[in-house]
């Protein structure tokens, strides 16, 4: 017999463990991991946040609770093996399972193949692809131990395309993300863990205003902001709200036959030609 299928509805992730890295956000606006930190609370989940910047991870969490939801959370570098390994004993101790872990950490790099140094190649490669590696280590075994779960992994259009600078150590570590997510999910499928990816595309998030205009706009703002619109067809920024509402579909149980694939949210700028 097979279950039915659950009808969308408030409170998709009620009664929920969620775990969700770099939930802090460099500035006032929507990040990706503070509203998917938002948005899954107001669904329901008992979110467990992280971070290692203490100030922005509570300015999170304080708005989560403020909104009635409950949060805890857990000053971390996610590139630290020693330091993920205890983040994820202490929430299953205190939680008694995870059944979501989105693994949000990323930042670039300006630089090409010849420009971009083997340090910065490294750290490259640790901030975006390791940090989920480690991740993923920790959660399947507690997700394996409490009968499934869901991981998402956050990768980005660089990692399918060329998008307007060459930031080499980003693009090949958020490919990576994407076969991370696509070799774990066979794996752990009998065991039923589901693996996903959200692929954002240029999303107006706090980090353009904290980094990337200066990386590559001479700390011109709206000269960045019209450059980056003027790639999406459909003419305008999504947001941190944007990438939250695709990790929320694959969290939720409207998700259940969907593993080993993508969502990409970008307004269609990686389906153009030019």
């Amino acid at each position: 017999m097979t279950q039915d299928v659950p009808s969308a509805r408030p409170g998709r992730l009620a009664g929920r463990v969620a775990v969700i890295s770099g939930a802090g956000s460099v500035g006032p606006g929507w990040g990706n991991g503070r509203a998917t930190a938002v948005i899954f609370a107001r669904e329901g989940a008992t979110v467990y946040l992280t971070d290692r910047d203490e100030d922005a991870l509570g300015v999170t969490a304080d708005q989560v609770r403020q909104e009635g939801g409950t949060a805890h959370t857990h000053l971390l570098d996610v590139t630290e093996p020693d330091a993920v390994e205890d983040c994820f004993r202490q929430t299953e101790r205190q939680a008694g399972r995870i059944d979501v872990l989105i693994n949000n950490v990323g930042g670039s790099c300006a630089g090409g193949a010849a420009e971009l140094s083997l340090e910065d190649w490294d750290s490259q490669l640790r901030t975006n692809l390791t940090s989920a590696f480690l991740a993923c280590k920790h959660a399947v075994p507690i997700m394996r131990r409490g009968g499934g779960g869901s991981i998402v992994n956050t990768a980005s259009a660089s990692g399918l395309r060329w998008t307007g600078a060459a930031q080499v150590g980003y693009a090949a570590a958020k490919a990576a993300v994407i076969q991370l997510s696509r070799v774990t999910a066979v794996q752990y499928a009998p065991d039923r863990i589901r693996v996903n990816t959200v692929v954002p595309g240029q999303l107006h998030t706090p980090m353009v205003e904290a980094r990337l205009a200066h990386q590559r706009a001479d700390g011109d703002v709206e000269k960045l902001l019209a450059q980056r619109q003027a790639r999406i067809p459909l003419g305008f920024m999504g947001d941190g709200r944007d990438t939250a509402y695709a990790a929320l579909f694959l969290a939720s149980d409207e998700a259940r036959f969907v593993t080993g694939t993508e969502i990409v949210v970008d307004g269609g700028m990686t389906a153009r030609c030019d």
